[in-house]
């Protein structure tokens, strides 16, 4: 007999020989038992995970001696026929080179003969998503009412490609990548067969190298039998197929998490230098830090993860010197480099500079964390300075009531309930400044609107109405309540709108809080309305007012910013005003 690759002669014929494809197998027996048999079928999937054969077991089921069964028994001469291609009832069309109208057409003339010697006439398209629009649309009506005695099953690995009206028509059944641990049981019984003694190290390095389909892997090993002869070693795997050893792969891992720049750069160089593919070692490096992401989130559940227990071991060793956040991180990094590879003149080089910044990232620090240790770091600074008085007269204000408009209430009013409002907005503005400068630098430039029902609404010019983007967010919401409440007003909401200011006036002056003796002589401050005709009424003259000094250097050395890139090992790229 004429030779056959292993792929052909070790495809699986009955249901039960399909590897890692059972939530398939089992509905298509349940289907073939209960006779509820669908007429048309889509199996999708990725290349070599048995879309094709299933199809080709699913028409033997269909048309044996006596079916439909499941059960059917091999040396059945219409199943043998089905196997063997032979069956005149059983066509298989390429979809890729059979895509024009014309050739559905004839597909839709012939279906409406009767079949030949079986029950049914099945017609099994495979890379279906290579027909054009024309073609699907010739097959539209006879696929949705086909003759009693047609079925359909049509294959793809991209049915996302597929018009919709064609998918609402079949059944449709999503095949998975076959896990590694199925295809090392698989490939080992396949090598016994064939009197191949395989070594396990080798057999997951095809595995690996296969992603989950199971003809590459087939094919993989019937290659190294040729190149080998009845021993295959892990090496020889490696040295055919570019790929890097697994103890190779821990090896580098171990660098990055340890910071050890120059044996990982070493390691990179040599594995280059013996012609490794980069962008599968990228990929397999990156898959390994996923592993120890879920070895540490799942606590160590080794179901979630497909291993070896060499690999598992190594997996127990290095979670515990890394955090999740690190992990992240750095997978962060080495998934913008493997999306750069493609297009990268020197693969190398990216690759370099990815194992740099994945040891950087290892000890970065995330933003809430160093915002979070800078306001820890302004509290020791200002626990040193002269802390204001506990207490302090809160101020009484008329602002509860909804705003007044200008032309329907009186002129006396108005003023004092604004300039009310505008001592409590500089207190608050003031309260705000000790406690983060930079949210206070952007409030600077919004002014009060109105403050009614526990509602504190504040407008920004529409000069600077991109500020409202900067400080609308829960931080500073949750800042400018807890000074509020403060000063004598708790539970108070904030909202941040686009509102023109008024007319100009001086700023509040807020003064220092007096000593705690005065303060219990003081009298409560009282809002009093003014007589129109008195001076008092009238609006103040426009004071001039002189911007903040910024002195960039005086930055730079201040002390709390000095400490803070002591603590971080920062370094100031940029200071802006």
């Amino acid at each position: 007999m004429a030779y056959q690759v292993i792929a052909l002669k070790y495809r699986p014929q009955r249901f039960n020989d399909v590897v890692g494809q059972e939530h398939v197998t089992r509905t298509l027996t349940h289907a073939v038992e209960q006779n509820r048999i669908a007429h048309a079928y889509l199996f999708c999937g990725p290349r070599g995970t048995g879309k094709t054969t299933i199809a080709r077991i699913f028409a033997k089921c269909l048309n044996c001696t006596g079916g439909p069964k499941a059960d059917f028994d091999d040396n059945d001469p219409r199943c043998r026929e089905i196997a063997e291609g032979r069956s005149l009832d059983v066509m298989e069309i390429d979809g890729a080179s059979n895509n024009g109208v014309e050739q559905v057409r004839d597909l839709r003339d012939t279906c409406r003969y009767a079949p030949a010697s079986s029950k049914f006439k099945i017609y099994i398209i495979d890379e279906v998503h290579m027909l054009s629009t024309a073609a699907f649309n010739a097959l539209l009506k006879t696929l949705e009412e086909p003759p009693e005695h047609v079925k359909f099953m049509f294959a793809t690995t991209e049915p996302e490609k597929v018009l919709p009206t064609i998918l609402s028509r079949c059944q449709r059944f999503d095949l998975r990548r076959i896990p590694a641990a199925l295809i090392v049981q698989h490939l080992a019984h396949v090598a016994k067969l064939e009197k191949v003694k395989v070594d396990d190290a080798a057999l997951h390095a095809i595995a690996r190298g296969a992603e989950g389909g199971m003809r590459d892997a087939e094919s993989t090993l019937d290659q190294l039998i040729s190149f080998c002869g009845d021993r295959i070693e892990e090496a020889d795997v490696l040295s055919m197929f570019g790929l890097t050893a697994q103890s190779q792969i821990l090896d580098l891992t171990r660098a990055v998490l340890n910071g050890e720049v120059e044996p990982a750069l070493r390691q990179l160089d040599s594995l280059s230098r013996h012609g490794k593919d980069l962008g599968r070692l990228l990929s397999d490096l990156l898959n390994q830090f996923r592993n120890l992401l879920i070895f540490q989130v799942s606590r160590g559940d080794l179901n979630l993860l497909e291993v070896s227990e060499s690999e598992a071991t190594a997996l127990r060793e290095q979670s515990a010197g890394a955090t999740p956040e690190t992990l992240t991180r750095i997978m962060d990094v080495l998934t913008n480099a493997e999306i750069r590879l493609r297009d990268a003149a020197s693969k190398k080089i990216l690759l370099e500079v990815a194992l740099l910044k994945s040891i950087e990232a290892r000890k970065a620090a995330s933003l809430e964390s160093v915002l979070k240790r800078l306001q820890e770091l302004r509290g020791e600074a200002g626990a040193g300075e002269d802390a204001p008085p506990a207490t302090s007269a809160p101020v009484k204000t008329t602002m509860n009531p909804p705003p007044i408009s200008r032309s329907s209430a009186p002129a006396a009013v108005d003023p004092a309930a604004n300039t009310d409002l505008e001592v409590l907005w500089a207190k608050v503005l003031e309260s705000v400044g000790r406690a983060s400068p930079f949210a206070r630098s952007y409030l600077l430039e919004a002014h009060p609107v109105s403050f009614a029902r526990h509602l504190f609404t504040i407008g920004f010019d529409p000069e600077f109405e991109d500020h409202i983007a900067l400080v609308d967010n829960a931080r500073n919401h949750a800042l400018l309540q807890t000074k509020l409440s403060e000063l004598g007003h708790p539970n108070t909401q904030f909202k941040f709108i686009k509102a023109e200011a008024p007319a100009k006036r001086p700023t509040p002056v807020v003064e220092s809080a007096p000593p705690q003796a005065a303060i219990q002589k003081a009298a409560p401050v009282k809002a009093v309305s003014p007589n129109p005709d008195s001076p008092a009424a009238k609006p103040p003259t426009k004071a001039k007012t002189s911007p903040v000094p910024f002195n960039k250097d005086d930055f730079k050395n201040d002390p709390l910013i000095q400490k803070a890139l002591e603590v971080f090992k920062g370094q100031i790229v940029e200071v802006r005003a």
